[in-house]
């Protein structure tokens, strides 16, 4: 019998012992994802082909769909990480005023394009095998943006 009330003791020591363990853990974040700065990017590449589509109406129907195309990475990056896209308009804003002259414009771009390129062919190559297809085809896509562009 005492034995029996030891092992209960002991268990019910051990129970809140246990318990303020759960509450006392350190619940810090997780870190950030390793593809959340080419949503960043994605969504910036974005906004100033947008932007510039704006400031420089003969340049839209070159420059939309390719905007379109940044969204679907952005979106399908973000599923991939587990985030949900907001809701509403983007929120990304281009750095710099675009310019209006179509030949300035489509520089800007296009360098803006390449850095992207390298930006996605370099996580590629760091990447799972599970995301490297994604980020392969996303490079592959700034590559033929940047050429479109040219």
């Amino acid at each position: 019998m005492l034995r029996a009330g030891a092992l209960v003791a002991l268990g019910g020591a051990a129970v809140p012992l246990t318990g303020c363990d759960l509450l006392d853990r350190d619940d810090e974040p997780s870190p950030p994802d390793t593809l959340e700065p080419l949503v960043t990017e994605a969504l910036a590449l974005e906004a100033r082909h947008r932007a510039a589509a704006g400031a420089t109406p003969a340049l839209a129907g070159r420059l939309t769909p390719i905007a379109d195309a940044h969204r679907a990475h952005a979106d399908e990056l973000r599923r991939v990480i587990g985030r949900p896209a907001p809701s509403g308009t983007p929120s990304a804003t281009p750095s710099d005023p675009p310019a209006t002259d179509p030949d300035a414009v489509l520089a800007g771009l296009r360098k803006a394009e390449q850095q992207g390129r390298t930006n996605a062919a370099k996580a590629c190559a760091g990447a799972p095998a599970e995301r490297a297809a994604l980020l392969g085809s996303i490079a592959a896509a700034r590559a033929t943006h940047a050429e479109a562009l040219s």
